[in-house]
């Protein structure tokens, strides 16, 4: 009952920030005259943080290295857990584009936010359409911008680390910059996937990796960057749970049982 009670304030008072938001973001967004709109993805991300503060339950822990020149671009790459993570991720003090599937930005509020953002929307049933997210974050790197990616594609259903697609590590060496890995853990339980009711006290930590730089690779090296990105992921998270990296590992478990 007062887990029910409490999700029901937290969600009142989301529903409210999003509400004041959206005109607000409408009124920055109207007198922002970066060609990445810089200030307008700032104050979107600010929501966001917002959102956090509203839940007394989520003791959230920002860990590791911190960005200098907020636009020094990086391509930044985090596992997934629940969509608690954006809010969270939200927390760092800098603007990054969000690559996020189409659907989200055909919702009211926050779709129209997103859009006014100018994050970009990937649709997975068009093979086109993933082409056409590189152009475009390329060109929001040339801008001076971050770009955000999960390359695990989905939420974790388990916490496991699933298997990374090499998209966001292509485009970081052709575009030249530098991969900005996250990693995040404790928020699977902190708000259950087909459950508007949100978790106990979660402990989450969210840890900012030093910047591997991406000069003088090539496409070939993409694979050997992602792998090295993940197993990075995956063995903080392990750490952090106290356990060996292959219980963390989703790959790792299936090749087991196969």
């Amino acid at each position: 009952m007062r887990t029910a009670l409490r999700s029901l304030w937290v969600w009142t008072a989301i529903i409210v920030l999003i509400v004041v938001w959206l005109p607000l973001l409408a009124l920055v967004r109207l007198f922002d005259r970066d060609p990445a709109r810089y200030r307008t993805g700032r104050w979107f991300r600010r929501l966001g943080m917002a959102m956090t503060k509203v839940n007394p339950a989520w003791q959230i822990e920002i860990l590791g290295t911190t960005v200098e020149n907020p636009r020094n671009p990086y391509v930044v790459v985090s596992n997934h857990q629940s969509n608690a993570d954006i809010p969270i991720i939200s927390c760092l003090p800098w603007e990054m584009k969000w690559v996020a599937k189409i659907e989200l930005f055909k919702l009211p509020f926050a779709g129209w936010m997103m859009r006014l953002a100018e994050d970009i929307p990937v649709d997975r049933g068009d093979k086109m359409s993933r082409a056409r997210v590189l152009v475009r974050a390329r060109r929001v790197l040339r801008d001076k911008c971050s770009v955000m990616f999960f390359p695990e594609g989905t939420r974790s259903r388990d916490g496991r680390v699933l298997r990374f697609t090499d998209g966001a590590f292509r485009l970081a060496i052709k575009a030249q910059v530098p991969i900005l890995p996250l990693a995040i853990d404790g928020t699977q339980n902190a708000l259950p996937k087909h459950d508007w009711r949100l978790g106990d006290v979660s402990r989450i930590r969210l840890k900012v990796f030093p910047p591997i730089p991406t000069e003088g690779l090539t496409a070939a090296d993409a694979d050997r960057l992602r792998d090295e990105v993940r197993d990075q992921i995956i063995a903080q998270i392990a750490t952090w749970r106290g356990v060996s990296p292959a219980d963390v590992d989703a790959t790792a478990r299936s090749a087991t049982t196969t």
